[in-house]
């Protein structure tokens, strides 16, 4: 992990207290079973070109509020937001959750942990 800034685990750990965490496993199973979600990649561009989950949308964190009206007409919809590492993901759940959206989950461990899966990745 990352050594990161005590100030922004903090603002993560708030997050984490509006905006439930999912796992990779959860993730993974509700694919393979066909459920109605939606999962969105907030990585930066370049994350994205270098490998990505199958079936995610991309709406990078810098722009998610902007541009997730267009994508997600239905707040109720199921949202799994995943990064890296499950840190950036928690921090724009609880973005988009005051916005109105309702369902919306962060996976915990994010493309990291996917990939040390050995899950299916593609590239755009």
């Amino acid at each position: 992990m990352k050594n990161h800034n005590l100030n922004f685990l903090e603002l993560v750990e708030s997050s984490l207290k509006h905006v439930r965490e999912c796992d990779i496993h959860q993730v993974k199973a509700n694919m393979d079973n066909g459920e109605d979600f939606l999962l969105i990649d907030v990585r930066e561009d370049r994350e994205w070109v270098q490998g990505h989950i199958l079936g995610a949308e991309h709406l990078g964190k810098g722009i998610i509020e902007r541009d997730i009206g267009n994508l997600v007409l239905d707040k109720e919809k199921p949202i799994v937001l995943y990064c890296q590492g499950g840190f950036r993901s928690a921090l724009a759940g609880e973005s988009i959750k005051k916005m109105g959206y309702k369902n919306v989950l962060s996976m915990s461990g994010g493309f990291s942990d996917w990939v040390n899966n050995n899950y299916p990745v593609g590239k755009p």
